[in-house]
């Protein structure tokens, strides 16, 4: 039995006004995650993961097509589905009026879980919250809120875990505790789903990968897959001064680091060429791999069929 099962997922959120078109956040979402597995969920802003994740939490309704978990539908049988669930959220949610301590027993009691302190006290210790189980949730860093969103999902031991960006706007310290911490549950055999804008931290960990794009799937592969299909290496150099448009338009430039996709040796010496026609100096130049964000952004950019829209 798969862990997850989205079948033919659509949402579509009504106009907001009289003449205006209504909106499809998802359209016919189809996928399943396999018990055990680490399974990343990627897309640009607006492409509907939140929106699917939100549907599998029992946040908001499906307009078509159904959401099991372990054979529970999250809509007809919410609640055996929910305590399989763990959840954490992309926004910072908390109750300012308890300790850590107090949310993460106040937590269990939801799930009707009893006499856990021993879980309660590793959960602190791996997520580095061990000195903070006394302060008050008001007192704690975005950093530390972050943590104890991971601590509140995991309370119940639920089976599967769902991570909707939860590295956003933290520390290199909590990422490398928190993998950490996920990816032992995981050898454990705990399900994890995960969506995340760290293209590096999906292509460490996840076994398979489904890309989103304006609502709709554009990819459902093994992530080894996904980069052996790259179809260009990258041309990398740093580079003071303006790429000429040309080369902008193909560009992906951080500061002074400029990486280009490039398919042969030809096309190599021909934006090198570019470059000093230009008066431009490309210095420390290399060649090497696609990795998950070239092969991400080559999918985003390839010519999508045009969305249908409700009345």
């Amino acid at each position: 039995m798969s862990a997850l099962s989205f079948n033919s997922v659509s949402k579509i959120y009504p106009a907001k006004q009289a003449g205006a078109a209504a909106f499809k956040a998802l359209d016919q979402v189809g996928f399943e995650v396999q018990e055990g597995e680490f399974f990343g969920l990627l897309g640009p802003n607006g492409a509907g993961k939140t929106t699917l994740i939100s549907i599998l939490a029992g946040l908001t309704r499906a307009t078509e097509g159904r959401v099991l978990v372990h054979g529970h539908d999250v809509q007809a049988d919410y609640a055996a589905a929910r305590k399989l669930l763990g959840v954490v959220p992309q926004e910072l949610v908390f109750d300012p009026f308890f300790t850590v301590r107090e949310s993460l027993k106040i937590q269990s009691g939801y799930f009707g879980v009893k006499k856990n302190e021993a879980w309660i006290d590793e959960l602190l210790d791996s997520l580095g919250l061990s000195d903070k189980a006394n302060a008050n949730m008001r007192q704690l860093s975005g950093g530390m809120k972050r943590r104890v969103l991971v601590a509140q999902a995991l309370v119940h031991k639920p089976r599967v875990i769902v991570l909707d960006e939860p590295t956003a706007g933290v520390d290199v310290e909590l990422r490398q505790t928190l993998w950490q911490f996920i990816a032992k549950l995981n050898k454990q055999g705990h399900t994890v789903l995960l969506t995340t804008h760290y293209l590096e931290e999906a292509e460490a960990l996840c076994g398979r990968i489904a890309m989103l794009k304006r609502g709709q799937m554009v990819a459902l592969e093994r992530t080894s897959d996904l980069l052996r299909s790259a179809t260009s290496q990258v041309l990398r150099f740093k580079l003071d001064g303006d790429l000429p448009p040309a080369l902008a338009a193909i560009g992906r430039v951080t500061g002074r680091i400029v990486q280009l996709p490039v398919h042969n040796a030809l096309e190599i010496e021909n934006h090198l060429a570019t470059l000093r026609f230009a008066g431009l100096v490309a210095e420390d130049v290399e060649i090497r791999q696609a990795d998950l964000e070239d092969v991400f952004l080559e999918v985003m950019n390839r010519k999508q069929p045009a969305q249908g829209v409700a009345a």
